[in-house]
């Protein structure tokens, strides 16, 4: 049995249930990870002066 990622098999079930309400909230949660790992690199002035 072959192992799948997380997200491909989140989007597997979003696909498969027809569940496309889900797609901007895994959006937005996946946005706001990449927003606290970038927080804690060098990265973040350039982040903060955005908003």
């Amino acid at each position: 049995m072959p192992r799948h990622s997380f997200l491909s098999e989140l989007f597997a079930f979003i696909k498969a249930h027809k569940a496309y309400m889900l797609i901007p909230i895994v959006i937005m949660l996946l946005l706001a990870g990449l927003l606290i790992i970038l927080g804690g690199t060098k990265a973040a002035p350039f982040i903060y002066s955005i908003f």
